[in-house]
């Protein structure tokens, strides 16, 4: 997610990132305004409705106790100190190595969103693995409210994030059950933007998926080595503005890749526990993303 210094901007962005309900957006709101109607019709204007999110279709949460999964969380060696993370992988009667998939979280930590999507990317076959950027700090625990948890990200650097995540990367080279050359990474909003560093910054990475993430500086695409899927939404016009200019430097390069926007789909359209979630652009994303990491890691695994 963009940096953005307005409060109410960033209580909007939390509301879509699910840290809260509209009710509570509205209360913390009219503490800025001074008055609920005034709170009410700047929310609405940025595009804030009475309408609630429809509701998950069956099947798309995968539950902290499935037992088709092995979940567990893991401290492993970062540059400054123990990473704090959580491994998803399927049960097997035999071992068996899968590729790796890592799951970069949004701008609060690693949330039990981010955990459940974990456990989604595992029940598709990787193992997943999510690491909390939070950790030097002491991790999301330290923080229980969502603007203490992005705070404590706002401390954070591009240069301290991206050493914890090629950190994380070492580490899914040592699990015993994942292809340590053919690893994935994908993230949402500050993630996307933490994912798309990742993917010009680490030769580990063989393939990523960009959920509505900022890009690198234009010549930082030269060291793009894996092939990469930018996901967008159309009504998202800080980030999805920077699309065409990504597509040129992309094509210009001979880099593979694919764009997808939205039509109709917010920021944060992903995050079913937030406000701008599009069940129909979610589960379309998601698929997307499976295929985009099975075609360029598990077929490359099969035909090697």
């Amino acid at each position: 997610m963009y940096e953005d210094k307005n409060p109410i901007v960033s209580l909007v962005h939390l509301y879509f990132d699910g840290a809260f309900n509209r009710r509570e957006l509205i209360r913390r709101v009219s503490g800025h305004t001074g008055s609920i109607a005034a709170a009410a019709a700047v929310v609405a204007g940025m595009g804030v409705l009475d309408a609630q999110p429809p509701a998950c279709p069956d099947g798309i949460k995968v539950p902290d106790d499935a037992p088709d999964l092995v979940m567990q969380d893991v401290q492993f060696p970062g540059e400054a100190g123990p990473l704090f993370g959580y491994v998803a992988y399927s049960k097997t009667d035999e071992p068996v190595q899968l590729p790796g998939l890592l799951v970069i979280h949004e701008n609060r930590g690693l949330v039990e969103h981010i955990r459940d999507v974990t456990r989604r990317a595992a029940r598709a076959g990787y193992v997943a693995v999510s690491v909390d950027l939070l950790s030097r700090q002491g991790g999301v625990q330290q923080f229980p409210e969502a603007q203490q948890q992005t705070q404590a990200y706002g401390r954070t650097t591009q240069d301290t994030r991206r050493a914890d995540l090629k950190s994380t990367l070492a580490y899914m080279k040592t699990l015993p059950n994942v292809m340590g050359d053919r690893l994935g990474t994908f993230g949402f909003c500050a993630g996307g933007g933490n994912a798309f560093d990742l993917a010009v910054s680490s030769e580990d990475v063989s393939a990523s998926v960009i959920f509505y993430g900022a890009p690198p500086a234009a010549d930082l695409l030269d060291n793009l080595k894996g092939p990469l899927l930018g996901i967008y939404a159309e009504l998202d016009r800080n980030l999805t503005g920077q699309v065409p200019a990504v597509i040129t430097g992309l094509l210009n390069r001979r880099k593979t890749f694919g764009i997808h926007i939205y039509e109709g789909a917010n920021h944060g359209f992903h995050n079913d526990t937030g406000g701008a979630y599009n069940p129909t652009a979610a589960c379309d994303a998601w698929s997307k993303t499976i295929a985009w990491f099975d075609k360029n890691l598990k077929a490359r695994k099969a035909d090697a």
